[in-house]
């Protein structure tokens, strides 16, 4: 099987945002508690902090955070999670029916986020709350001092603030499970006044406003309309979420998904420029989509946990090497849309359905899909280029002519280095031809590989390599023209440098 990948220098589809490789933890499971937390831990800091998981963090090289829902928001009161601990009160969490300690809050977290080299994307309670507890937190965290909340950081040990600059106005406030959903009109007009205050107390915030939770909800595209049409002059993006899964066992349309994800953020920038041209704005809404992920493996046993516990193993998918190459291709959907996708948040970092994996009490690992993330992370940073591809395809159960290839390629003038991320989607050898125009006299640096494996290996804390990258790609450089072999069902990260 054969393709052609077309690149050029000067076709640029946008500088890459650093923060498309964010993250996403929740006080969910043990995300927290168990996960980045767990005081007694024989690699735990002064604070609590589990240092192994730091260091796992620090290698996936994540840019900012989303914090603390996710669903938990809709009901968190965060003057729960400020002060001393033993004054912190515990709290039925009713979107998990858990039992929330306030162990951690963000007092806490944002110490975390300066430990892990990231920042913090904060989140507001935008269902059982409202504006005054938004501006409340915003003076909290980014005022500098001389107001009773600015001076309640103080007092609680932060003497300088927080800084946090980026910030969500709620959760999925469309989804019947949310505490406390909304309509549209509804959502548009919380949204719309909680922007207006929080802007107002620190002009320099970025604001992100609640799409609908999913392509497929009924409400999608009204919903975005509707809340825009209310909010459009104060906030700076929209949310996508969605997740997918292979219930069927069919890796063929398994792997196509990412066209479905592609078409996602094609349809949510649609419309948004549309309410752009009916407001006449000179505004460009961007996207922000935080949250992503593959996710199925762990839904029978969620249903069997028992509810009003404290930190109990939700959302706990262990990946295989299927699911990594699926968000492989969702990271290569998200740098070839870097036009428009400014954040990303993969849903989400540690424990729920997430990249790093830990034991209480013991060991951390890199799941499956940590590599392809860690890849993107490291090497996509730069400009995106437009790919070109001519591909073979293979047919779907469903009847779509899907491609082989997926790439995406993105070149980082500081370093003069160019990175082609590639996924062989077929169960046969693919050759890919590149044309390395107006780049002048590439070398190969290395081709980087996830390959062989068995599609449903995993990583697990007994053996935590199962499933690991090498260096034994293939490709050969002539002059302006690279060939590289591409094996079966493939990750492939192919670095070019002077």
């Amino acid at each position: 099987m054969k393709a052609t990948l077309r690149l050029h220098k000067d076709n640029i589809i946008a500088p890459v945002d650093k923060r498309i490789f964010g993250s996403f933890i929740e006080h969910l499971g043990r995300a927290v508690y168990g996960g980045i937390y767990e005081p007694g831990h024989p690699t735990a800091d002064e604070e609590g902090f589990r240092k192994d998981v730091i260091e796992l963090v620090k290698e996936l090289d994540v840019p900012i955070v989303r914090y603390p829902g996710g669903n938990f928001v809709s009901g968190y009161n965060w003057e729960d999670g400020i002060g001393p601990r033993e004054n912190r009160p515990r709290r039925l969490e009713l979107a998990w029916k858990t039992i929330e300690t306030n162990e951690v809050g963000i007092d806490d977290f944002q110490s975390w986020a300066k430990k892990a080299n990231s920042e913090v994307m904060m989140a507001v309670n935008l269902g059982t709350r409202g504006p005054d507890e938004a501006r409340h937190l915003l003076e909290y965290c980014n005022f500098p001092g001389g107001t009773y909340y600015s001076d309640l950081r103080r007092k609680n040990g932060f003497e300088e603030p927080f800084n946090i600059k980026t910030w969500c106005l709620g959760n999925e406030m469309d989804g019947p499970w949310q505490i406390c959903a909304k309509t549209a009109d509804e959502y548009g007009r919380i949204a719309c006044e909680t922007a207006k205050l929080m802007k107002w107390v620190d002009p320099s915030v970025e604001l992100v406003a609640c799409g609908s939770s999913g392509l497929t909800m009924p409400t999608f595209g009204d919903w975005e309309r509707t809340v825009l049409d209310h909010c459009y002059d104060y906030v700076d993006y929209i949310s996508l979420h969605t997740y997918y899964d292979n219930v069927a066992n069919d890796i063929g349309e398994f792997l196509a998904k990412s066209l479905d994800f592609e078409t996602f953020i094609k349809s949510v920038a649609a419309i948004c420029d549309s309410v752009k041209a009916k407001k006449h704005s000179n505004k460009t809404i961007n996207l922000s989509f935080d949250e992503w992920n593959v996710w199925y493996h762990s839904k029978d046993a969620d249903e069997k946990i028992e509810p009003w516990t404290v930190a109990p193993p939700q959302l706990e998918d262990v990946y295989n090497f299927e699911d990594a190459l699926l968000v492989g291709c969702m990271l290569m959907t998200l740098l070839r849309n870097a036009d428009r996708v400014k954040m990303a948040c993969l849903a989400q970092l540690v424990n729920v359905i997430a990249p790093i994996m830990t034991e209480n009490g013991g060991k951390a690992w890199a799941q499956t899909i940590f590599y392809p993330f860690m890849h993107a992370s490291h090497y996509g940073r730069g400009v995106s280029l437009e790919t070109r591809v001519d591909s073979d395809c293979y047919q779907t159960t469903s009847g779509r002519e899907v491609p082989c290839l997926e790439t995406a390629a993105v070149w980082n003038e500081e370093k003069g280095e160019l990175t082609v991320f590639a996924v062989n989607k077929a169960d046969q050898p693919l050759e890919m031809e590149t044309a390395l125009g107006g780049f002048g006299g590439l070398k190969l640096i290395e081709h980087i590989t996830m390959q062989g494996y068995d599609l449903k290996a995993e990583n697990t804390a007994a053996h935590p390599d199962n499933v690991v990258p090498h260096k034994d790609g293939a490709t050969a450089v002539e002059g302006e023209k690279a060939v590289s072999a591409l094996q079966p069902y493939s990750w492939n990260v192919i670095r070019f440098g002077k």
